[in-house]
């Protein structure tokens, strides 16, 4: 990911979890010592991990995808529908499902199936950062899509998305600097 992209990335390793919040926060050993401020990018191997919320000296709270404070604009890679990522409803909380909101509106004709964006949208799909944000550059994978639904009141089309990245078991993470 660092060739595709112009950022640069500092390695960290976790140093605990929040017990009041442990689906939602980390801390890593980077602080501002390291140049680490917060709103900044924080992956793993496999994809988006979350944003730093809080930083102190030696130290960072990364608040995790999933996480009400942590919210995406995503993309749909193979349709090109834009959506946030917001959390999940589903599941437990360490599920690895968040939510895909405000798809454009699905149209659905007799016989035919739903589409959203006028291409269908099935399960397997990427998903990854569409850039708009202006937090996460346009690009990191977050996940595959699930499934989807028609959603307020059939105004916009909601999809539930499988993290990329699992956040149960991250011991080190990268933090990407623009």
């Amino acid at each position: 990911f660092q060739k595709q992209t112009k950022c640069k990335l500092k390695p960290a390793h976790l140093i605990g979890r929040d017990p009041a919040n442990w689906w939602h926060t980390v801390f890593i050993d980077l602080g501002s010592r390291d140049g680490v401020r917060a709103d900044l990018p924080v992956l793993a191997a496999e994809g988006l991990v979350g944003r730093i919320s809080e930083v102190g000296y030696t130290r960072s709270q990364v608040v995790l995808l999933g996480d009400p404070n942590c919210r995406v604009s995503a993309l749909i890679q193979e349709t090109g529908d834009h959506g946030v990522i917001s959390p999940g409803t589903v599941g437990t909380p360490d599920s690895g499902l968040v939510n895909l909101t405000h798809l454009s509106r699905a149209e659905a004709k007799p016989g035919k199936t739903v589409v959203s964006g006028g291409l269908e949208l099935k399960p397997g799909q990427s998903v990854i950062s569409s850039g708009l944000g202006g937090v996460f550059p346009k690009g990191i994978p977050i996940g595959q899509l699930v499934d989807k639904r028609s959603a307020g009141f059939g105004l916009y089309t909601e999809a539930r998305v499988k993290l990329a990245a699992n956040l149960n078991a991250l011991e080190e993470v990268w933090v990407m600097f623009p």
